[in-house]
């Protein structure tokens, strides 16, 4: 892949709708379907994953000239999970009650496809300012995706907003189960491609 040729504005708007990593690319599905029954949780890990990936893609922008290329893998992860470190600790010392709530899955980001990905195929290739603007798209796309999960989920599922009642009953428990997760995201990447396809048939003037 060569150096972009996208713009910041183009590079932030991809990450969010053309390349967004749960309703379009199917990454890092483990969080979307176990952790969004909540816009608060889905809030609070979107955050989580918004800052590893800035950091991580400014990182690995910053020093990819010094990386060899069979240790590139291994850089990454380490870069990751030392970015990972920081949220964990920042998370547990200033929203215990939240944190406690996510559990593992703030670790598990380590292990999320999304930011590994966005560190091979763009922030190894790009300067710190294109990545930064990429990781930022993506973080925030990932953020959008859960906190969309999080409200329908807590809404339909509970009859909750944000821990307030808003209906006074539960509407539908199914939501509120694992299952609903995948369910969630299959419409959500059908709305996705049918507003892509909307898209390119007006800009085509078809």
């Amino acid at each position: 892949m060569a150096p972009t040729t996208k713009t910041n504005k183009e590079l932030f708007v991809n990450g969010i709708l053309n390349e967004n990593p749960i309703f379009r690319l199917a990454l890092s599905m483990c969080p979307a379907v176990g952790i969004s029954t909540s816009v608060m949780n889905g809030l609070l890990l979107g955050i989580a994953v918004l800052f590893v990936q800035v950091f991580s893609s400014c990182t690995i922008a910053l020093i990819k000239d010094y990386i060899h290329p069979r240790i590139r893998i291994p850089t990454y992860t380490l870069t990751i999970a030392t970015w990972v470190t920081v949220i964990d600790l920042v998370l547990a010392a200033y929203v215990p009650v939240a944190y406690k709530a996510m559990g593992i899955f703030v670790k598990l980001i380590v292990a999320f496809a999304i930011i590994t990905m966005r560190l091979e195929m763009f922030a190894c290739k790009n300067t710190v300012t294109a990545s930064f603007w990429d990781g930022l798209g993506m973080g925030l796309g990932f953020m959008f995706a859960m906190m969309t999960l999080g409200f329908v989920r807590e809404l339909l599922g509970m009859g909750t907003l944000l821990g307030y009642d808003i209906l006074g009953f539960r509407p539908l428990l199914f939501f509120a189960l694992p299952a609903a997760g995948f369910f969630l995201v299959g419409l959500m990447m059908a709305m996705f491609n049918y507003i892509e396809v909307v898209y390119n048939r007006r800009k085509k003037g078809l």
